[in-house]
């Protein structure tokens, strides 16, 4: 599967743009677990933020490959695409479930930059990926909803002007389908009382929180779609999720076996180059043909997606396979470099722990495996 010369110039016009944010650039937000302000306002200026945003309400209107390019590109250029990926998958629930005076009123604003939508509230501490049995509660009274509960993991809502929240407006025991009862809700930060963010120190720079509603009152208007039907709507978010991550992490794979490539060309012990010995070369040989495939499957996901087709199973797939070939490729660079490899100066120990995380989020790798097994190889499901 050949990917669209269209894509060519996308690709060039990102990797330009990320010369402007060297390995410099990142390990000083890193230090001080800094949000990318700078970088966020240049991609937004460039277009690329608004990639899916239809040309209609002032966006770049491209497509789903078009948005794997874009993030692929940013994490082998070694920047950090996690704000970028956020406002593109999380824009797709308003575009595709939103009225028209909601996409009129958001849009736009997003597009040029004059708003961020970059939290997505859905996991909480009680039950993580089981988002079926969310506890958060959202109360019809009057013309607004009271909202109370709790979310964790709502990376960048310090960052963000809107978040996308869901909440249970339905008791699990009365919901009249079990993946009924659940709401969309386009939460506007910035203006809504009873909201507390606190943030979480991980071992990466994530900008990750944990989110506390008590009492939040927003407006009825403030939902997308129809009521308790937010588990749905969300779904097809999260194949979006899945597919532009499985495409950093392609990204990621690429520049770690760019960077052992060349550094085992280069770095010369008893006399001979180290990538001259196969112990050596075998690995990052092994990583490329991971890098190779999984890229071909994210790729394939890509292209359903933007068909209109199911793609459930390869987003998920596309997901797990490029999270372990990025991994794998960060471990073979790390081991490639030995003890220069944990030096700051050199990226690789801030891009390791970066690409660490996809192995586990945003779905979990035995998650993934019941998916496939359930859906695809029509097992008996086993959660």
């Amino acid at each position: 599967m050949t990917e669209s010369a269209d894509l060519a110039p996308i690709r060039e016009a990102v990797r330009t743009l990320c010369a402007d944010f060297p390995g410099e650039y990142w390990r000083a937000l890193d230090r001080e677990r800094a949000y990318p302000d700078k970088f966020v306002a240049a991609l937004t200026k460039a277009g690329f933020l608004a990639a899916l945003i239809p040309e209609e309400y002032g966006g770049s209107g491209l497509s789903m490959s078009a948005a794997v390019a874009i993030m692929e590109e940013v994490q082998a250029a070694g920047c950090n695409g996690a704000a970028c990926h956020a406002q593109m998958y999380t824009m797709g629930t308003l575009l595709r479930h939103g009225s028209a005076e909601q996409k009129a009123r958001y849009l736009p604003a997003i597009a040029r930059g004059e708003q961020r939508l970059q939290a997505f509230g859905v996991t909480e501490p009680s039950s993580g990926t089981d988002t079926l049995s969310l506890r958060t509660t959202a109360v019809r009274d009057g013309d607004s909803y009271v909202i109370n509960g709790q979310k964790i993991w709502t990376s960048r809502a310090e960052h963000s002007d809107l978040m996308l929240l869901l909440a249970r407006t339905t008791p699990r025991g009365e919901a009249k389908t079990r993946t009924g009862g659940l709401t969309v809700f386009l939460v506007n930060m910035r203006t809504v009382k009873g909201l507390t963010v606190r943030p979480i120190r991980t071992m990466m720079n994530h900008a990750t929180t944990e989110v506390f509603f008590e009492n939040m009152r927003v407006p009825a208007d403030s939902v997308i779609g129809t009521e308790g039907e937010g588990f749905r709507y969300i779904l097809s978010g999260m194949n979006a999720e899945r597919i532009l991550i499985a495409a950093e992490c392609v990204g990621d794979a690429k520049w770690f076996i760019d960077k052992a490539a060349a550094y085992a060309k280069e770095r010369v012990v008893f006399g001979r180059p180290i990538g001259q010995n196969q112990g050596v070369q075998f690995p990052v040989a092994r990583a490329y043909m991971g890098m190779r495939a999984a890229a071909l499957m994210v790729r394939e996901a890509a292209t359903l997606y933007e068909a209109g087709e199911d793609c459930g199973g390869e987003a998920n797939m596309a997901k797990q396979l490029a999270a372990e070939a990025s991994w794998a490729a960060a471990d073979m660079c790390l081991q490639t470099h030995g003890g220069f490899g944990f030096a700051e100066e050199f990226d690789i120990e801030r891009k390791f722990r970066e690409t660490r995380l996809y192995t586990v989020a945003p779905i979990s790798t035995n998650l993934v495996l019941s998916y496939i097994a359930e859906h695809v190889l029509g097992l008996p499901r086993s959660y």
